[in-house]
């Protein structure tokens, strides 16, 4: 593979990753509005007839966001700034895909961040009551986004034994 090519395949495992940070920082915006969607069309999916308990679920987590939003508005200023954590983390990956071997720590850095969703989430999750089925699903954005961020790391590697071109 060229070294262009090798590019290349660094800049689109970055870009999977940044798109998934600018989503995930981007939807977590608009929680209240989301989870009542989510739980109407749960409901019209009739998925409580196979996962009531994903649904009742869904329906608690919606019911409280709503409750907070009238009794507490101000406790979503808290997922405000995760959703913005989000898109700064996603702006600090723009530094690799100009060159990624000389910021190869960013992509380490995400592979850690990846590794460390594990033990937060079996941890917080379990002390704040939320259930292991969710407690996975958080997991798994790890477990996902750790993928685009190996290959890239690879070939990070690959790329700066490399010669230069001429």
């Amino acid at each position: 593979m060229t070294a262009a090519r090798t590019l290349a395949w660094i800049r689109v495992c970055l870009a999977v990753m940044i798109a998934g940070l600018v989503i995930s920082g981007v939807t977590a915006f608009p929680l209240r509005e989301e989870l009542a969607m989510g739980s109407d069309l749960l409901h019209a999916a009739g998925v409580g007839q196979w996962a009531p308990e994903t649904v009742a679920w869904v329906d608690r987590v919606a019911a409280a966001l709503a409750e907070t939003a009238t009794q507490y508005p101000f406790l979503a200023y808290g997922t405000d700034w995760l959703a913005f954590a989000h898109l700064v983390i996603a702006v600090v990956f723009i530094g690799p895909m100009v060159d990624p071997v000389r910021n190869i720590w960013v992509i380490q850095f995400g592979v850690i961040a990846c590794a460390g969703i594990i033990p937060l989430a079996l941890i917080a999750g379990g002390i704040r009551g939320i259930p292991l089925g969710w407690q996975l699903l958080d997991i798994s954005f790890g477990v996902i986004g750790v993928i685009p961020l190996l290959i890239a790391w690879r070939l990070t590697r690959r790329l700066e034994r490399m010669p230069p071109a001429v």
